[in-house]
């Protein structure tokens, strides 16, 4: 018996159909599990760029409480752009990747000077603004101005792939996130997608049985292609915590380098063969990028160049997120 043949047009039409039955059973689960996350009470477009501004690799949790603390200081795109690029990268450290902080305040002036203080409403306008690329262009605009448009990051790009069940180039993963996106919550739709990847649609361990879009996908929980982890460099490292006074000695990192340039740290150490009980603190993990650090911290008199400030001006001072992590554990801010 020959096969039926299906037109193009009952094609598109069913691939429509599935899109707005993929969208529905999505926006349903959204509806009744998203977290209650402090950016999804707003669509003030500035405080939606600050939060996804923030979480450009960076975990939700060590996002929180800096995204309060940074609106407390800069309420709104005027105060931002009227900062000092110290205060800034003050009120920023301890996010990491500091280069973003940089891009936020230029493009803060840039809204304040060119556009009078007011957001562009269309993603394509957003990109022409410093620091804002093709992902959170659309995502400002489909939050904050309901503008019809999909975004594309980590976890969307998962959930594409598995769904499909086949590695997407990424021109066309952002065409496949397009035909899904919903017209008429585009904002909630990409927030819902994000939230599937981070929660449900997990890289290892996928929860597929509480999957709300399980039906429309191919792979059912099998990796579309073999995940590879970029091979984590290790190093040790050490530094001296110099505090005397109600001061603490401090060094400044050169504005040339490539990493976290003009932040202030604390001076480096000399190795020590034993751990010496007089001096020797403790020890810290931290990461950058793809480097592990396995940090040691002497107590003592620092050598080289420094300078010292008191504890209480710490705070508005551009430290890096290492150096904050130390003082902390030192209960010292």
């Amino acid at each position: 018996m020959p096969r039926r043949k299906i037109s193009a047009s009952s094609r598109r039409e069913e691939i429509a159909a599935d899109a707005k039955s993929f969208g529905r059973a999505l926006l349903r689960w959204y509806d009744l599990h998203r977290r209650d996350l402090p950016w999804r009470t707003t669509r003030d477009p500035y405080r939606v760029w600050v939060s996804e501004i923030m979480l450009q690799q960076t975990r939700v949790a060590a996002v929180l409480g800096h995204y309060r603390i940074f609106l407390e200081r800069f309420p709104d795109v005027r105060t931002l752009a009227s900062a000092s690029g110290d205060a800034v990268l003050a009120a920023w450290s301890g996010l990491g990747y500091y280069r973003r902080a940089r891009m936020m305040h230029r493009c803060a002036r840039e809204v304040v000077h060119q556009y009078a203080g007011i957001f562009p409403r269309t993603s394509e306008a957003l990109t022409e603004l410093p620091g804002i690329g093709r992902y959170t262009a659309a995502a400002v605009a489909s939050i904050a101005f309901d503008e019809p448009i999909a975004v594309v990051d980590g976890n969307v790009e998962r959930v594409l792939e598995r769904t499909v069940g086949r590695q997407l180039p990424q021109g066309q993963a952002w065409s496949i996130a397009q035909s899904l996106v919903n017209s008429t919550r585009p904002g909630d739709f990409n927030q819902a997608m994000m939230e599937l990847g981070a929660t449900v649609c997990t890289p290892r361990q996928p929860s597929c049985l509480i999957c709300p879009v399980r039906s429309f996908c191919a792979s059912q929980g099998e990796i579309a292609r073999a995940q590879t982890q970029n091979r984590q460099r290790r190093l040790e490292m050490w530094y001296t915590l110099d505090r005397r006074n109600g001061h603490v000695r401090l060094v400044q990192r050169s504005k040339k380098d490539s990493l976290m340039p003009g932040m202030w740290e604390l001076p480096e150490a000399p190795p020590l063969d034993k751990k010496d009980e007089t001096t020797y603190w403790r020890m810290f993990r931290h990461s950058i990028t793809v480097t592990d650090y396995k940090i040691h911290v002497v107590r003592g008199r620092a050598s080289g160049k420094g300078k010292w400030f008191a504890i209480g001006a710490i705070p508005t001072l551009p430290i890096t997120g290492l150096a904050r992590k130390i003082l902390k554990a030192g209960g010292i801010i």
